[in-house]
C-alpha cells in the first residue's frame, strides 16, 4: 500500500465525459444520462483498499441520504485487475450488493476516465455542480484506517450542503488520501 494524495483536479474544471459498464446492470453508463440536477459526485474506490474499506459505511449512508436530493453520485473502479483480480467487475458486483450501494457501481477497465480525471488515489472524490464544473476535489474527512477519528464525512457534507442550498463553496480543501490506483 503506497499512502497517495489527490492530484486536486483544479476548482472549475468541467467534469470529463465517460462511458463505462455498470458491473450490476452490465449497461454501459454515460456521465451525461447519469448527472444529477443539481449536482454530480464522482468517486474513484475499489474493493481491496483499506482506506476505501475504512470509509465505505460512510459512502453508503451518504448514498441513501442524498439519493432524492438531485445530487447524483457515482462510483468507478479503474485499478488493474491482472494485479488485483479482488477489484474486477464480479468482485465490484458482489461488494456493492452486500454493501448496499444506492449508485453506480462502474468499472473503467481502460483506466482512460480515472486519467482525464486526474485520479491518484482511493478514494478520489470530485463533486461538480449542475453545469458539471468542479466545485470540490479532497477528503471525505479525516478518518484514516487506525487514527481513531469517526468516519463522519463532514468535509464532502459540507461541500455537498453548500451546494445544493445555492451557497459558496470554501477553496481550502484538503487532499483525498489513500492507495494508489493501480494502473497497468
Amino acid at each position: 500500500m503506497s499512502l497517495t494524495p489527490s492530484n486536486m483536479m483544479p476548482l472549475g474544471t468541467i467534469a470529463p465525459d465517460f462511458a463505462l459498464p455498470d458491473v450490476i446492470t452490465h449497461e454501459t453508463r454515460s456521465l451525461q444520462e447519469l448527472k444529477g440536477e443539481q449536482g454530480t459526485l464522482v468517486m474513484f474506490i475499489c474493493n481491496h483498499c483499506p482506506f476505501v474499506k475504512h470509509i465505505d459505511p460512510g459512502l453508503v449512508q451518504l448514498g441513501k441520504d442524498y439519493q432524492y436530493s438531485g445530487l447524483s453520485i457515482i462510483a468507478i473502479s479503474a485499478n488493474d485487475v491482472e494485479s488485483y483480480p479482488q477489484d474486477g467487475p464480479a468482485e465490484m458486483a458482489r461488494k456493492a450488493r452486500a454493501q448496499g450501494y444506492t449508485f453506480p457501481y462502474l468499472y473503467d477497465e481502460s483506466q482512460q476516465t480515472a486519467k482525464a480525471y486526474q485520479a491518484a488515489c482511493t478514494p478520489d472524490l470530485f463533486l461538480f455542480d449542475q453545469n458539471l464544473a468542479c466545485v470540490y476535489r479532497g477528503q471525505f474527512d479525516d478518518a484514516r484506517p487506525g487514527n481513531d477519528v469517526p468516519v463522519t464525512g463532514k468535509d464532502l457534507r459540507a461541500a455537498i450542503d453548500n451546494l445544493l442550498a445555492g451557497k459558496p463553496i470554501s477553496p481550502q480543501q484538503k487532499p483525498s488520501m489513500g492507495c494508489n490506483i493501480k494502473w497497468k
